[in-house]
């Protein structure tokens, strides 16, 4: 196939995707299908309303939920020295009822790791077992929906130049690290935070998002890094771009039941994807410039399901934007526990003492 006719086909392709979530984002029932990630909304229901008269999102949606989806499409697989991954086809946005239905019957048969370690009294293994969040087997093949391949654009070369300043305890394929200043780990190794969009992406534990609303406001309380997202809903206007932080500055507004969140003044620092999600580029070296806008749309379906989107868009440092989309669930259940990680604490130390240590011992060793 043809550059141009790959373009276009990839165009189309978008463009009917996009069609077709309009449709569901705009409130309307609709049978299960791709356009709705196979999420039923019965004819009969109807929106939940705050006293107010806001639609309510209101609920626990942790975003583990979808732990099981890569965020890029046929990303990973394989180790090194080991068999190749299997075949990938990155057109592939679903897998066929037929493949649903083996991954669910293969995830059955795991078991709960968890429950049957305190059962042996194997206090250690439960607790490793245990604070990972559990995952629900799902029909996506990645958290990426735009570009319709399913992978990340490619940077533009001020975006790449800026991604090899930056610094991370996480290695790309090959690197050599060493620590001697603080400057030299990422926002999230020192427990500042994940940034956006990463921070809305599922990680192993701490997958917590409460939503919370008021009259005039809706609250996104995230527990990694323990943020909270402080969404005004009432029309005002969003401050200067003098006033920048790491997880931005946001409005919201309604689009019918969809409540939709604009997100600009952008601070630079955290990268905007994070290894900790399953799939996504090695070292944590996407930059974010303070061009970067996301758009969130939060459109909840049923009493129990959400179906929410982030595009990422940064021309700075993106050939293009990129579109995440997957469904969130409201459980009730979802045990929130405490992220015990802060700047300044001592782990940081440690690895820079660790690492002067390590090379005051080699260079001894080579004389």
């Amino acid at each position: 196939m043809s550059t141009t006719l790959r373009a276009l086909r990839h165009t189309l392709l978008g463009g009917l995707a996009a069609a077709l979530f309009a449709v569901t984002a705009s409130g309307q029932a609709g049978p299960a299908s791709e356009a709705n990630h196979f999420i039923e909304t019965p004819k009969s229901w109807a929106h939940p309303k705050t006293p107010w008269g806001d639609p309510d999102l209101t609920g626990m949606w942790p975003i583990s939920f979808v732990g099981t989806v890569p965020l890029e499409r046929c990303r990973g697989g394989g180790r090194p020295g080991g068999p190749p991954p299997p075949p990938c086809d990155t057109s592939k946005a679903f897998f066929t009822d037929a493949e649903y239905q083996q991954r669910l019957a293969a995830a059955s048969g795991r078991g709960d790791a968890h429950a049957a370690a305190i059962a042996e009294g194997n206090f250690g293994r439960a607790l490793q077992s245990g604070v990972t969040d559990p995952t629900t087997v799902q029909r996506q093949t990645s958290l990426i929906v735009d570009p319709p391949d399913g992978r990340l654009p490619e940077m533009t070369a001020e975006g790449k130049r800026l991604s090899a300043l930056m610094k991370s305890s996480w290695a790309l394929p090959g690197e050599t690290q060493t620590w001697d200043h603080w400057e030299d780990f990422d926002s999230w190794d020192r427990c500042i935070t994940r940034g956006m969009p990463s921070s809305m992406m599922p990680y192993r534990y701490n997958n917590g998002v409460r939503i919370m609303q008021t009259p005039g406001y809706v609250i996104l309380d995230l527990e990694m890094v323990h943020e909270t997202r402080i969404v005004p809903v009432d029309g005002r206007p969003a401050l200067g771009k003098a006033f920048k932080h790491y997880m931005g500055e946001s409005r919201g507004h309604w689009e019918g039941n969809t409540l939709v969140v604009v997100t600009t003044n952008y601070h630079p620092g955290p990268s905007a994807t994070n290894i900790g999600v399953a799939g996504s580029p090695q070292g944590n070296r996407m930059p974010v410039s303070e061009q970067m806008k996301t758009t969130e749309r939060f459109t909840r379906l049923n009493d129990e399901m959400m179906l929410y989107e982030i595009k990422t868009e940064d021309p700075t440092i993106l050939t293009r934007s990129w579109t995440a989309r997957y469904p969130l669930k409201n459980d009730l259940t979802y045990e929130w526990w405490e992220y015990a990680c802060h700047e300044g604490n001592r782990t940081i130390g440690d690895y820079i003492r660790t690492s002067r240590a390590e090379r005051a011992a080699q260079a001894k060793e080579s004389k």
